[in-house]
C-alpha cells in the first residue's frame, strides 16, 4: 500500500539518495559536469523543500514530488521501485490539487515523456535549453483535468 505525504526534516539525505538513483538511471543523457552541477544545486535546496513522498507501508520513501503553484518542478522515483505505480501514485494526488497542473520534461528522456503522455499530459511547447540554459530540450506539458 503506498501513501502519499510530506517529507519530514530529518528524511533530506533519503530524498537525495532518490534523486541521485532516479537520475543515474534515467539521465544517460548528461555530461558528467552538467550532472555534478546539478548535484549540487540539488543538495542545496531539496533537503529543505519539503516535497511530497510516496512511502510504503513501513512509511520507507519511494519516490518524491515537488510541487510550485500548480507546476510540478520534480518527480523521481528511486529505480528499484520504477514501474510499481508509486510515481503515477504521485501524479494522481498532485493532480487532486492541480487539475490542470503543468510539468517540463527532458526531451532525451523519452520514458518520462512517455510516461506522462500516458498520465494525461498533452505537449504544450519546446525550449531547446533546460531552465539551466544548458542544451537539454524540455517539452512542456500540461493536463488538462
Amino acid at each position: 500500500m503506498i501513501t502519499i505525504r510530506h517529507s519530514r526534516p530529518d528524511e533530506g539525505i533519503r530524498v537525495i539518495e532518490i534523486w541521485r538513483g532516479a537520475v543515474e538511471a534515467t539521465h544517460d543523457f548528461l555530461l558528467p559536469e552538467d550532472r555534478l552541477a546539478l548535484d549540487e544545486m540539488v543538495c542545496s535546496f531539496l533537503p529543505q523543500a519539503r516535497p511530497w513522498l510516496a512511502v510504503d507501508a513501513n512509511d520507507y520513501p519511494l519516490a518524491f514530488m515537488l510541487i510550485d503553484s500548480g507546476h510540478m518542478e520534480a518527480l523521481f522515483v528511486d529505480p528499484f521501485f520504477r514501474g510499481t505505480g508509486v510515481g503515477a501514485a504521485l501524479v494522481r494526488h498532485g493532480l487532486k490539487l492541480h487539475p490542470k497542473m503543468t510539468t517540463d520534461v527532458n526531451e532525451q528522456n523519452s520514458q518520462a515523456v512517455g510516461f506522462y503522455e500516458k498520465m494525461g499530459f498533452k505537449r504544450t511547447g519546446r525550449s531547446p535549453v533546460d531552465d539551466q540554459g544548458r542544451p537539454y530540450p524540455l517539452i512542456h506539458l500540461r493536463h488538462d483535468e
